[in-house]
């Protein structure tokens, strides 16, 4: 999983969802239709600004209906064959993130237990289980490091 937005990046999350990020002075939008399923998102990367007294990345999805953000975004991963780009921010216990689907779809799970991202799905309810599937490309990139001595 990458942790940058460079202009690489920003091509590369381009190519996934079939449409070119447009610099905006602080961020990149990329503006999605689809209009066989009535759908409009607009996505906006906003690299390393400062979030409180902290600088961070910040995503921001908005559709018709709702407006998702996640603040500290850790990092990114892009899937071709799927069409879709999953935004992650993570706490060494949860992980939370905004999947874009290049359809212009939209999903977000929040404080979701880093756990069940390589448990047994089989165990959990079907609800629980789409969230555990869906996050479960982050989890090896994800494993604490450990420190040397």
């Amino acid at each position: 999983m990458k942790s940058t937005f460079k202009k690489s990046d920003i091509a590369a999350i381009g190519k996934v969802l079939g449409v070119e990020g447009k610099f905006k002075g602080n961020n990149f939008r990329f503006e999605l239709s689809n209009a066989k399923e009535n759908r409009q998102l607009a996505l906006e990367i906003y690299p390393d600004i400062l979030i409180g007294k902290k600088k961070g990345n910040l995503i921001s999805a908005y559709t018709q209906n709702t407006h998702f953000q996640l603040q500290f975004c850790s990092g990114y991963a892009v899937s071709q064959d799927v069409g879709e780009v999953t935004f992650v921010g993570e706490t060494k216990e949860k992980v939370s993130a905004i999947v874009i689907e290049k359809e212009g779809g939209c999903t977000f799970y929040a404080n979701v237990d880093r756990k069940i991202l390589s448990g047994d799905y089989r165990m959990l309810s079907i609800d629980v289980m789409l969230a555990g599937i869906a996050l479960s490309l982050t989890e090896n990139d994800q494993k604490p490091k450990k420190k040397k001595k």
